[in-house]
């Protein structure tokens, strides 16, 4: 296919990829031999567990601890406890291990009695706690780094020493004991939301990914992208934003997407006149959308539905308008880039039309459509993503290059164990476990910090703050809430900010009419902007690895291809028609929406996008002068406002520019050369 065609990264490049994709997944182990046999068969029965959970019935309480016993256990014997023991199983990791298996144990054995007893736990409960939050912190650290761990410990300290601070911050503070049993003997602490959301939707999502990583649908999808869209050397900037939607709507994950496209697509951008930081900021910014694109999104997506208990299906209804907002941007952008670069006609060589390509994988395409299909059936997003899985793993044996199981495992030329083991099946399995350990102790760590706020009432004292400081205005709350999800997400990952602005910063939003939906999306959306903004900016930084840039111009680069986009958010909160952007926020809202609305700002909002486009870009029909550049996007920052009066502003200045631009390139093209 068309990426056999394009040169491997060099060893150095491999090699600053590689080291950034560990920072966003963790810098684990590489064995080999028994231990490698043995963690692989490990994660194997971590996803076979969870799939028998998404098709049985296992208790929540036990479905949880299990996931967490699960989690940890992995996670001692996969991550060194510093670089230096990298690749070495130390005695310490095994007795973390163990006890992380042990604490598991004592919840499942201790039943309802343990759960009844959490206001007043025994000293051996209070033991088993302490040690459990410690594996926690631990875990974090190893997975996540100091400044998550730093995080999570501030809010164990406020939760133990409120008492201690001014208000309007005070609260009665609480002793180890309520805190331990608080956190680890209910299933409001570390076993709440975050963790329920990663026992059933994350990991099975994660598991369904890598299912189509070894069925080689990812490879199909930029092939198919390249082939539809890479014959000319404008197509170039559109083939990215296509293969970064078809590739990480199923995968959900920025980095991955970023350097898998990266990888293949770097050295045409070079040939076809991208500067080096362009070229690495708009394969950053394709990736960033897979974390808002349908059908998987990020992790975060997941526990907006857990959060709001609503449907999946209805978290995915709400990105689509804006998923189109986004790559709109891009596709506006990229148009741009044609002319800004005046870019070389070259012609970039195809193996295979596009339409051999589908003939032969058609039934890839079902990976992004089979979730969704599943659950307008009626099936719980749980259920949709195991047959999903199932379909997958079914179809790929089409094909002997996509089986998931060897066509000849039967034939004798080795034995039919060493085959199985050997199979992308095991690899699928074991993959999707493994893929998960980093995100998963996120979550886990994260039930601390939920807790804290739940238990403590922080909350509503944030929100309450927030509002007093914008003086009751919702602009100002809503810009407020942005910059402190911004500011968190510059330490913490997406997940982790999502869930920590989550339950400090929505009931501010909430508390001022804004619907619960909306408030919730407006902070996942900006949550996502971790992965373009440092020192978290792990997409643009792999892609300035691949592209030869600087990282930090490159993340700028970034910042101005998905910045059409960055105001959209707004649109959801400022005024109760934007949350027709979302499409009412429900299927069921829905059927009694006014499509007239709908429609018309969507079409605010598509001029807004263009408009931006065309300032940050410093071109549009032709290159823009001072005077232009301000006017479009002063008239897309309009357009994105819901309002009559600043949508008539926006339009008129957007039109001004146009004819203007209009006006100069007719006299242009009259003068004498």
């Amino acid at each position: 296919m068309i990426q056999d065609q394009t040169p491997a990264l060099d060893e150095k490049t491999q090699q600053e990829v590689e080291s950034l994709i560990r920072q966003e997944e963790g810098d684990s182990h590489q064995y080999k031999g028994f231990l490698a046999v043995f963690l692989t068969l490990a994660a194997v029965a971590m996803s076979l567990f969870h799939l028998y959970a998404a098709y049985s019935i296992v208790p929540t309480l036990q479905l949880r601890v299990v996931h967490v016993g699960f989690v940890l256990a992995i996670l001692f014997l996969s991550f060194p406890i510093a670089a230096k023991f990298k690749n070495r199983l130390m005695l310490w990791d095994i007795v973390l291990a163990g006890l992380a298996v042990a604490t598991a144990f004592y919840i499942l054995q201790g039943g309802d009695d343990l759960a009844d007893r959490n206001t007043a736990p025994l000293q051996l409960d209070i033991i088993f706690g302490v040690i459990f939050i410690i594996l926690i912190l631990e875990g974090v650290r190893r997975t996540n780094g100091l400044i998550l761990l730093t995080v999570t410990l501030l809010f164990l300290s406020y939760a133990l020493f409120g008492n201690y601070l001014p208000a309007p911050w005070t609260h009665k503070g609480y002793e180890v004991s309520r805190l331990v049993g608080y956190m680890y003997m209910t299933l409001e602490g570390v076993f709440g939301t975050a963790v329920d959301v990663s026992a059933t939707l994350i990991i099975l999502f994660t598991i369904f990914g890598a299912f189509l990583q070894f069925t080689n649908a990812g490879k199909f999808f930029i092939d198919f992208a390249f082939s539809t869209m890479g014959g000319k050397s404008s197509g170039v900037g559109k083939t990215i934003v296509l293969s970064s939607f078809l590739l990480g709507g199923p995968s959900g994950s920025g980095v991955a997407t970023t350097v898998t496209v990266g990888t293949v697509a770097a050295p045409m951008l070079d040939k076809v006149g991208y500067d080096k930081n362009a070229a690495g900021g708009l394969l950053a910014a394709g990736g960033l959308g897979a974390i808002i694109s349908p059908p998987v999104l990020g992790a975060a997506a997941f526990l907006i539905a857990d959060f709001l208990k609503i449907s999946y299906l209805d978290v995915l209804l709400m990105a689509c308008i804006p998923t189109i907002l986004f790559y709109l941007g891009l596709f506006v952008m990229v148009e741009i880039d044609v002319k800004k670069y005046n870019m070389s006609a070259i012609k970039i060589d195809k193996v295979d039309t596009a339409w051999n390509l589908a003939k032969k994988y058609w039934f890839h395409f079902f990976s992004l459509i089979s979730i969704v299909v599943f659950m307008m059936m009626g099936f719980s997003p749980v259920m949709s993503v195991f047959w999903a899985t199932v379909l997958s793993a079914a179809t790929s044996m089409l094909r002997a290059d996509t089986a998931i199981l060897p066509w000849d495992m039967f034939s004798g030329k080795q034995s039919v164990i060493k085959s199985f083991y050997e199979s992308n099946l095991i690899k699928a399995l074991a993959n999707g476990s493994s893929g998960v350990i980093s995100i998963a102790a996120t979550c886990i760590g994260a039930g601390l910090i939920v807790g804290t706020v739940t238990l403590t009432g922080l909350g509503l004292k944030f929100s309450s703050i927030i509002i007093q400081l914008a003086d009751g205005s919702l602009l100002l709350t809503a810009i407020y809430t942005a910059m402190i999800v911004w500011v968190v997400g510059l330490a913490v990952p997406v997940t982790a900010s999502y869930i920590i602005c989550a339950v400090i910063t929505a009931p501010a939003l909430i508390n001022l009419g804004v619907p619960a939906f909306a408030a919730h999306m407006f902070i996942f959306y900006y949550a996502v902007l971790s992965e373009v903004s440092p020192p978290t900016a792990l997409s643009p930084f792999a892609a300035a690895a691949i592209c030869k840039g600087n990282p930090y111009k490159t993340t700028l680069q970034s910042w101005k291809y998905v910045a059409p986009a960055i105001l959209v958010p707004f649109m959801f909160v400022l005024d109760k028609s934007g949350s027709a952007l979302l499409l009412m926020g429900s299927t069921k809202a829905l059927a009694n929406a006014d499509w007239l609305q709908i429609a018309w700002v969507s079409f605010t909002a598509v001029a807004g996008v263009i408009a931006l486009a065309g300032g940050l870009q410093g071109w549009f029909l032709a290159k823009t002068n001072l005077f232009e550049r301000w006017i479009l996007i002063l008239s897309g920052v309009a357009l994105a406002y819901p309002s009559n009066y600043s949508d008539i502003a926006g339009f008129m200045g957007f039109a001004l520019v146009v004819v203007m631009q209009i006006i100069r390139n007719k006299k242009s093209a009259g003068a004498p050369a």
